[in-house]
């Protein structure tokens, strides 16, 4: 598996097919296996004629594992994503994130507009504003001693998933307690590239793609009926849609 380093971290990622690129940025707890190339999205990708990047964030994955939550601040994380491009010799990208994922996107997109060809933001929309993510309860429920001894219910979830995958418990509780910036209303709204938001209609975690999209004239808000913050990553609406909008931005 490729990996390059941004500084002194060490990011696993993935380069698949030819055409023009798009990085996919994976949510918390997850890896690009998971997110990525497990329900699809690679194959669907690479069919449709793009290049495909996706990396292991920090402390995810193949990725090296940090445990200050310091090195988790979401324009850290950003940079990994530019770095990776530079390292690919990639100038413009379209970025897809989920969840934590879109998080890093919507940063990079509003520091490095130049390197983002449009930004697909699934999992996150009003929460990117007004919300800190996923609570630090979770955090608490990584870091104790068995599964057993975790009553908070997402956070059995997350503890549970993070067992089955065998994920640096530690790591995940560092990166949930530093990855927790949020943007203003006048950053969100200054981004430039196209911008697309789908979430779940049942997604209780993301906060509402409609308001967030209102922000900006021309952003787009894609309902996945039925799912959840979890099921909503591998549907098939999801990825007509972001299909669709691919094709049709500039």
């Amino acid at each position: 598996m490729p990996s390059f380093k941004n500084g002194d971290v060490d990011i696993a990622y993935l380069d698949e097919g030819a055409g023009d690129p798009i990085v996919l940025v994976h949510g918390f707890a997850s890896t690009k296996e998971i997110n990525w190339v497990n329900p699809g999205w690679v194959t669907t990708l690479t069919r449709a004629g793009f290049r495909v990047i996706a990396l292991d964030d920090r402390g995810h994955g193949a990725s090296q594992k940090l445990y200050d939550p310091a090195d988790y601040d979401t324009a850290k994380m950003a940079d990994d994503v530019r770095a990776l491009m530079d390292h690919l010799g990639i100038a413009r990208a379209d970025v897809m994130g989920y969840s934590m994922g879109a998080r890093i996107t919507a940063f990079l997109a509003l520091k490095h507009p130049e390197r983002v060809r449009s930004a697909i933001m699934g999992g996150l929309g009003m929460h990117l504003i007004d919300g800190v993510g996923l609570p630090t309860t979770i955090a608490d429920a990584l870091e104790a001693p068995s599964l057993d001894d975790v009553s908070d219910k997402q956070g059995r979830v997350f503890r549970a998933f993070a067992e089955q995958t065998k994920s640096d418990r530690k790591a995940l509780a560092a990166c949930i307690r530093g990855s927790r910036q949020v943007m203003t209303r006048e950053e969100f709204s200054s981004l430039k590239p196209p911008i697309l938001i789908a979430i779940g209609t049942k997604d209780d975690v993301a906060g509402s793609a409609h308001d967030l999209a209102a922000l900006i004239p021309g952003a787009k808000a894609l309902d996945i009926p039925d799912r959840d913050h979890m099921l909503a990553v591998g549907d098939k609406v999801y990825k007509a849609g972001v299909l669709e909008f691919l094709n049709l931005r500039p």
